[in-house]
C-alpha cells in the first residue's frame, strides 16, 4: 500500500478537551497538505474545519455525537448530529448508548442509532461508535446488526478515551458481522503504518487517528488516539 493511498483511508484526528483553535486550523491544513480522507473534530471546532477545507472537497469534516459516553438521549444526538452538518460537518461519528447495549434493551439502541442516521440522511455519513473494549464478543455482533438495521454506513472500534482502542480482532469480527457493503473505521491505538496495514487487512476500511502525518510519513505517531 502506497503512502497516498493509505493517507485516503485515515481521518485526521483531534478530540482533546484543550484543544485550541489554532491547533484545530493545523489539523485540517496538515489534512489538506495528505488529502487525508478526513479531519475529525469536537462539534464546537466543525465550521473552523470547515473554513479552511471548503476549497479542498476530497477532505472531509467528521465530527462525534454523543461523545464520548454516549449516554444522552436519541433526541439530543439527532439534534447535535443537525447541527454539526448545517456547520459543516459531512460525516457524523455518534457513539451508543453502551448502557442500553449491555442491558439489552436493543429497541432504545435501534433507535438510538436511527435518530442520528435520519439526521443524516442525504447530507451525511453516519459511523456508529459500538467501544469494543466495554462490549463481549455477542454484545459487538449485537451492536454491529443493530447498526446496519437502522441504516449506518460505518461501525466503529473506539471513542479511544475509554480502556482500550482497536484491535485486528475486533475488526475482523466487524467485518464478518456487518458484510461488505458497510464500512468499518478503526480507531484508539493506531500509531504507525504497520499497525494501520495491520487494521486494514482484517478488514477495516477507515483508520481514526491522531498520528495521521506520523503514519504517513513512516514513523511512530505519540500519543493515544
Amino acid at each position: 500500500m502506497t503512502e497516498q493511498s493509505l493517507s485516503r483511508l485515515i481521518d485526521h484526528t483531534l478530540l482533546k478537551a484543550d484543544a485550541k483553535k489554532e491547533e484545530i486550523q493545523k489539523l485540517a491544513e496538515e489534512a489538506k497538505a495528505h488529502l487525508f480522507a478526513s479531519v475529525c473534530v469536537n462539534p464546537a471546532w466543525v465550521a473552523v474545519a470547515h473554513e479552511v477545507l471548503k476549497d479542498t472537497p476530497e477532505v472531509k469534516v467528521c465530527t462525534v455525537i454523543g461523545f464520548p459516553l454516549g449516554a444522552s438521549t436519541p433526541e439530543v444526538k439527532a439534534f447535535e448530529a443537525s447541527n454539526a452538518i448545517a456547520n459543516g460537518a459531512s460525516e457524523v461519528d455518534m457513539v451508543i448508548n453502551i448502557g442500553a447495549l449491555k442491558g439489552r434493551d436493543d429497541v432504545l439502541v435501534s433507535r438510538d442509532i436511527a435518530a442520528v442516521v435520519q439526521a443524516a440522511r442525504g447530507k451525511a455519513l453516519t459511523k456508529v461508535i459500538i467501544e469494543t473494549c466495554l462490549l463481549t464478543d455477542e454484545e459487538k455482533v449485537r451492536a454491529c446488526k443493530l447498526a446496519v438495521a437502522a441504516g449506518a454506513d460505518y461501525v466503529k472500534t473506539s471513542t479511544g478515551f475509554s480502556t482500550g482502542g482497536a484491535t485486528k480482532e475486533d475488526i475482523a469480527l466487524m467485518r464478518a458481522t456487518v458484510g461488505a457493503d458497510i464500512g468499518v473505521k478503526a480507531s484508539g491505538g493506531v500509531r504507525s503504518a504497520e499497525d494501520a496495514k495491520i487494521m486494514i487487512a482484517a478488514g477495516a476500511s477507515r483508520i481514526g487517528t491522531s498520528g495521521g502525518v506520523a503514519i504517513a510519513a513512516g514513523e511512530q505517531a505519540e500519543g493515544s488516539y
